[in-house]
């Protein structure tokens, strides 16, 4: 049996294309317990990557030219729409709070998803607290439970815990997986590698 942490956060584009990715690595596999670790990446990118800031002020213009490019070929590989949002960088400190919520009442995953494609692929503000509690309707989740959910310590303390979980492994970003505790994959472009680690051909 492989244990396998998926460390993500909606905010990300590239975690859209991974989480997708990752649903069919491990359908219908018996040998594998996952464990959800939603984070906040704007604090691990403060504390450990803060490089990050500086590319995004100024990037290399041909090296963005071809993310951008990486970034259509993979979202036509696992067809899914991804729009860069108008909105970038996203404050995904309710987001991630709300997956926490989601995972109380088993829809972390469906709740993920409406939290991506309602950002990345349609552009809408998933920040804004209304919008959120109305996804959260939309996935079996009563609006005025989610929303008291969201603002206890319980649900603030994981996604902190969770996040400094990270960084002491040496995470450095979103998406972050682990298996078997110590053996660390990062990236959407790292999941076939885990498929055949998982699968015992690596």
């Amino acid at each position: 049996m492989n244990k396998i942490e998926f460390f993500f956060d909606c905010s990300s584009p590239w975690t859209y294309l991974a989480f997708h990715g990752f649903q069919q690595i491990i359908k219908n596999n018996d040998n594998i317990e996952i464990e959800w670790k939603p984070i906040l990446v704007g604090g691990v990118f403060n504390s450990v990557n803060q490089d990050i800031y500086e590319t995004r002020k100024n990037p290399n213009p041909l090296k963005f030219k071809y993310s951008r490019k990486d970034l259509r070929d993979w979202s036509k590989f696992y067809n899914i729409t991804i729009n860069w949002p108008d909105l970038f960088p996203l404050n995904a400190v309710n987001v991630m709070r709300g997956v926490i919520v989601a995972d109380k009442y088993n829809k972390l995953v469906s709740f993920s998803y409406s939290c991506f494609e309602m950002y990345w692929s349609k552009g809408i503000d998933i920040s804004d607290l209304d919008i959120l509690s109305e996804i959260a309707v939309t996935n079996g989740i009563d609006k005025d439970i989610f929303i008291n959910d969201i603002k206890t310590k319980f649900i603030k303390d994981q996604l902190r815990k969770n996040t400094e979980n990270l960084m002491e492994r040496g995470g450095f970003g979103s998406p972050t997986i682990f298996i078997n505790d110590n053996d660390m994959y990062f990236g959407n472009d790292r999941l076939q590698l885990v498929k055949e680690k998982i699968s015992g051909n690596f």
